[in-house]
């Protein structure tokens, strides 16, 4: 016969907000497919979190989603249970505890007792008993011996080793091998950027903001485009600049590629611009407001209603936007100057502001999109007036979807030229080779961001 309860044994979960609202960004991400960095301002705002509240939920949500890779295989080393069989929500909430355990400077019993005190209150007293257990196992050791543990050796798999100790999935750190060259000491030092949050990078409008003025209002000079000014702390919409739409947030490397299509020199007219893949707005943004300051006028373009209302806000009064498939345009060929194509892909060069993008995609997503890369690239050409440019763009450094998708498209066609990028990117250090632009958040601190610039001739196109 069960033993009564003691009347007034029960304690009734009390979880602390900032965990709870990790919790609930984590599961927006698993059950909903939600973007981490649209999910958790709003969280924070809901709940009433600012201050050291907020900085503590948002470094417990990003960095418990960025290194969800090695904290599953020291779970599995710690649980007697294959992962795969557990709850969803219980899993998040072990990740959660591994992460203050292994990551962050909090006390191991806190870490433990917070942790577990949430598990009562979102999982029930059974499962919170168990991830108890499997965290007083994570806790025995620190983050450096379980990699040592559960990662593959070095000498024996380097890749599968970086992969788990840096939390990158094993396809996406073979790329970044194959696209810096072999390197591997390159390739850690890029993972070990993707693990580290950026600051916020602004960009001023030209002719709309002055970067003076963000200067003025907090923020620190960009690195290297003229037009960008970095954040330290706070929230860009305190600015009256961003609020008014004048100034924006955006990746400095985001900047550095419109900027560099806008410099290249034209011979003939130049008054029609055109975005192919416009959405949500950035590059479009500041392409509009170059435009209009020299007499041009720029054309975005959206397939998505939702995301060509962001473009509509982020170009006022500068641009034209109209809902349409790149592919499949309205326009008339060759009727434009400029042609800026940047590409849907798989994000990988973002993987620093999307903590949980490099869970999303597979090796099996990039053929299909290399395929839609191919055919906007194509449009795009189809476009352009003889003698135009157009820069091909993707924040993705995977050689399937940079230099073979423009080396396949050129190869098919025989009216294009690349055009040597570099040199419409002054004083960014260590561009290779060229002609086409590889920036890296280890050597740049961007996103890591694709360019190729092309030129179409006065030659007829051989092929689609």
């Amino acid at each position: 016969m069960a033993t009564p309860r003691r009347a007034g044994s029960y304690r009734r979960p009390r979880p602390d907000a900032p965990r709870l609202a990790a919790y609930d960004l984590l599961r927006a991400v698993d059950e909903r497919d939600a973007y981490a960095n649209l999910v958790l301002p709003a969280l924070l705002t809901e709940r009433g979190l600012d201050g050291r509240d907020a900085a503590f939920s948002t470094e417990l949500g990003y960095g418990t989603l960025r290194g969800r890779g090695t904290y599953d295989a020291v779970l599995a080393a710690c649980s007697d249970r294959p992962l795969h069989l557990l709850d969803p929500p219980v899993l998040d909430v072990a990740r959660l505890g591994a992460h203050q355990l292994l990551a962050m400077r909090v006390p191991s019993h806190a870490a433990v007792s917070a942790t577990v005190e949430l598990g009562r209150a979102v999982l029930g007293e059974g499962r919170a008993k168990f991830v108890n257990a499997v965290l007083r196992r994570v806790g025995a050791q620190d983050l450096g011996a379980w990699v040592a543990q559960v990662a593959p050796a070095y000498d024996v798999d380097p890749v599968g080793h970086l992969a788990v100790g840096h939390s990158h999935p094993r396809w996406v750190v073979s790329a970044f091998l194959d696209a810096l060259g072999g390197s591997l000491e390159e390739v850690a030092a890029l993972l070990a950027a993707d693990n580290v949050g950026p600051a916020v990078s602004l960009v001023a409008r030209p002719g709309r903001a002055e970067v003076g003025e963000l200067l003025a209002a907090g923020a620190e000079p960009g690195r290297w485009s003229p037009v960008a000014a970095t954040l330290p702390g706070g929230d860009p919409g305190d600015l009256l600049a961003v609020r008014q739409g004048r100034a924006a947030v955006q990746d400095e490397g985001s900047q550095l590629v419109a900027l560099a299509l806008a410099a290249a020199p034209l011979d003939g007219r130049d008054e029609r611009w055109l975005d192919l893949c416009a959405g949500p707005g950035g590059k479009a943004g500041l392409l509009a407001a170059l435009g209009a300051g020299r007499g041009a006028r720029l054309l975005a373009t959206e397939l998505a209603p939702h995301r060509a209302t962001l473009v509509r806000r982020a170009v006022g009064r500068d641009a034209d936007v109209v809902v349409a498939d790149g592919r499949t345009p309205p326009w008339r060929p060759g009727g434009f100057d400029r042609v800026l194509v940047d590409a849907p892909c798989t994000g990988l060069g973002a993987l620093r502001r999307r903590p949980e993008a490099r869970w999303r995609r597979g090796p099996e997503d990039v053929a299909p999109l290399g395929a839609l890369q191919r055919g906007l690239l194509a449009s795009a050409v189809d476009a352009v007036r003889p003698g135009g440019l157009v820069a091909y763009v993707t924040c993705s450094p995977h050689l399937a979807e940079t230099r073979t998708v423009v080396a396949d498209v050129i190869r098919r066609r025989g009216d294009l030229q690349p055009v040597d990028a570099r040199p419409f990117l002054p004083g960014v250090p260590d561009l290779g080779p060229g002609p086409e632009v590889q920036l890296w958040p280890h050597r740049h601190g961007t996103d890591a961001m694709f360019l190729a610039l092309l030129r179409r001739s006065e030659g007829e196109a051989t092929g689609g």
